[in-house]
């Protein structure tokens, strides 16, 4: 079992024959992805990568079946294909354009309350269950097949992270980059309750930043209802009040989204909180009794 996406996973791309679906699909393809077409609007009954291109995602469910949707469409027009997919009646959406307005995102967060789908970013490097499926834009040599569930606002992050946890003679069971916009699909959160539910998860890392409430209510829910160990961190530790660092979430709006009130709320709620992302790896490590 994995999260979200693996070996059975049948993907296509939104956005197929445009740069960044061509080259992001050809890497996906390559690392054994099961990528089974594309959607470019106009090019249907095209073969490019030598897979089919679908005039819309209705005609890829009908024709090979596809149940999840990776989305490099832009950002003018991103958000009516995260509708349009969960219209269709994909299960999985992982959209990666970056620039979404968040106007847009308002809409679909309201449109997909309704259906039964999970979306993944927008803004986000996707999703990766090493061994089986990478459906993003991550270095899919950095992940190596374990038992540490991973989830995280940052990309470059989720990369180091992962790369600390190998280090560290762990493995990534599947890893999770939420996106880091104001409005977003899966939270903090609900990347955790997979993973606690994920009977080939033993332990979960879970990478925030400044800004935003996600990482708070993920740790109060940990203390309540947690059963495997976290270890914390959040990025933005010297960040001035008021400035929006990096992500168009992560901007300091209250007392509590400061980097030290969230690392004081995820300490008291019982997670491992590294310091540096230096000490994440070692972290986990300690807590699964990993002889580093």
């Amino acid at each position: 079992m994995s999260v979200l996406v693996d070996k059975n996973s049948k993907v296509i791309i939104q956005g197929f024959t445009g740069s960044e679906g061509t080259f992001h699909a050809q890497q996906m393809i390559e690392y054994g992805t099961n990528v089974v077409g594309g959607v470019t609007p106009g090019k249907g009954g095209q073969i490019h990568l030598d897979k089919p291109v679908f005039n819309t995602v209705n005609d890829a469910i009908e024709k090979v079946g596809a149940n999840t949707s990776l989305i490099f469409v832009p950002p003018a027009f991103a958000s009516d294909a995260i509708m349009e997919a969960a219209e269709a009646g994909i299960k999985v959406i992982i959209c990666i354009t970056e620039g979404i307005p968040t106007k847009d995102m308002i809409i679909v967060k309201e449109y997909l309350s309704s259906r039964d789908c999970t979306l993944v970013g927008p803004n986000c490097p996707g999703v990766i269950t090493p061994g089986e499926a990478k459906c993003g834009i991550m270095p899919g040599f950095v992940f190596k097949k374990g038992r540490i569930g991973l989830v995280s606002k940052s990309g470059t992050l989720t990369y180091e992270a992962a790369d600390q946890v190998v280090k560290a003679g762990m493995g990534i069971s599947t890893a999770i980059g939420i996106g880091g916009d104001p409005i977003i699909g899966t939270t903090t959160k609900e990347a955790v309750q997979l993973f606690m539910s994920d009977p080939d998860t033993d332990g979960i890392i879970m990478i925030g930043e400044i800004g935003g409430q996600l990482e708070a209510d993920a740790a109060k829910w940990i203390k309540e209802n947690g059963t495997k160990p976290v270890v914390g961190f959040i990025a933005g530790q010297t960040a001035p009040a008021g400035r929006t660092m990096g992500h168009a979430g992560a901007i300091v709006g209250g007392k509590d989204d400061t980097a030290a009130a969230k690392m004081a709320i995820l300490r008291e709620c019982g997670i491992k909180v590294a310091d540096s992302p230096a000490d994440i790896g070692i972290l986990m490590a300690e807590l699964m009794q990993v002889n580093v």
